[in-house]
């Protein structure tokens, strides 16, 4: 877990810098946004491969492995003398994001006994939450003062860090050799139990980074004057008692009563933001957003893997991550073209159109997807 705090520190540290930093290295914005949106795209089109090479490698190596490029695409960040460059080193960041992301989830079911996963997968989850809520807030204050390749020596640091704290992991789940002698190794690109919950995790996904990327904007256009900086912080700190007074319920809770926890609080957090004119109600918000998305997501993660054969979680693991790499893409993307054709103040209210889709998904798996906690 500390593993995974330091690698989505080091990511999300570098995400509100990336665009500012190529346009100051001579990209135009066009080509700033490709920078920006390169990790999702390898993301999306090796999660599959990554998956496979978890089944079949000690977990151990490929986060090691995953940890070293994170650690050179940053350090190449703060060398690169052009755009260009920038770009490149993008990309070999993007290769130790999906194998890090992959790899560290699965790593972490073996390290717990099975029926304890759910609780696993909560803590993993919170140091996820806390990185993506405390890594931009420290490099969006920090840049101003040092400026941008100083700042990014942070992200380095962080990366190196993951590299430092696997060591210190016993067991390094290597494959079962009896396993891995019967069994031939086929590229799959989906583990099909978990697909479900991978469509699910998209639909939740889709408002959480909508809300990330424009919240700022958004209250500009609205002229509120509110704290909006502490959103995400707000959102940490609710989140943290959340998964620290119901870890023990991710183990014995069945899936529906978690959805439909999670989408009431959607809709309730997307009326709020839709409402909001003070602290109230974007600090009612927030909360609603730990409930609603921050919930789902170790549910939907730790799911995916009771769902899943042994020796197929990295697998389910690639499937659950490839929903959230959808949704990322999906939510600022939706958010752009809401605020380029309609009034911002359609801009959550069209974001509820993912709750009927979240209802009917569920409702044709629901069966399966409740038997996950039987499965262990």
């Amino acid at each position: 877990m500390a593993a995974s705090f330091f690698f989505i520190f080091s990511n999300m540290y570098c995400n509100p810098l990336i665009n500012g930093y190529a346009q100051e290295l001579g990209a135009s914005s066009a080509f700033a946004g490709i920078i920006v949106g390169m990790m999702s795209i390898v993301a999306m089109f090796l999660r599959p491969i990554a998956g496979n090479l978890t089944d079949h490698f000690s977990k151990y190596s490929l986060s090691f492995i995953g940890g070293a490029l994170c650690f050179l695409g940053v350090m190449g960040y703060v060398i690169t003398p052009n755009s260009g460059l920038l770009l490149f080193f993008r990309l070999i960041n993007g290769l130790g994001y999906v194998l890090c992301t992959v790899c560290m989830t699965t790593w972490l079911s073996y390290l717990v006994p099975f029926n304890h996963v759910g609780e696993a997968m909560s803590f993993y989850g919170l140091m996820n939450a806390l990185a993506m809520a405390f890594a931009p807030a420290v490099s969006i204050n920090l840049y101003r003062v040092i400026g941008y390749r100083d700042a990014i020596i942070i992200s380095a640091l962080s990366a190196l860090m993951v590299v430092i704290t696997v060591q210190f992991v016993g067991n390094r789940a290597k494959p079962e050799p009896q396993a891995q002698t019967a069994k031939k190794f086929h590229l799959k690109i989906i583990q099909r139990d978990s697909l479900p919950v991978a469509a699910l995790t998209a639909l939740f996904a889709i408002p959480y980074f909508a809300t990330q990327a424009d919240i700022v904007a958004y209250t500009e256009q609205r002229h509120l004057q509110i704290a909006v900086g502490s959103y995400f912080l707000i959102y940490a700190v609710v989140l943290l008692a959340i998964r620290l007074f119901l870890r023990n319920q991710f183990d014995t809770v069945r899936f529906g009563p978690w959805l439909v926890t999670s989408t009431v609080a959607t809709v309730f957090y997307l009326i709020m933001l839709t409402v909001m004119k003070t602290n109230i109600e974007m600090a009612l918000a927030a909360a609603g957003m730990a409930f609603g998305y921050g919930l789902i997501y170790s549910v939907c993660q730790s799911t995916a893997m009771m769902l899943a054969p042994d020796d197929e979680r990295g697998l389910a693991s690639s499937t659950f991550f490839l929903g959230l790499d959808i949704g990322m893409t999906l939510g600022p993307v939706l958010g752009g073209i809401i605020d380029s054709t309609m009034p911002v103040k359609w801009f959550y209210p069209v974001m509820l159109v993912t709750v009927p889709l979240i209802l009917l998904i569920y409702f044709f798996n629901r069966r399966k997807l409740n038997s996950a906690v039987g499965n262990h």
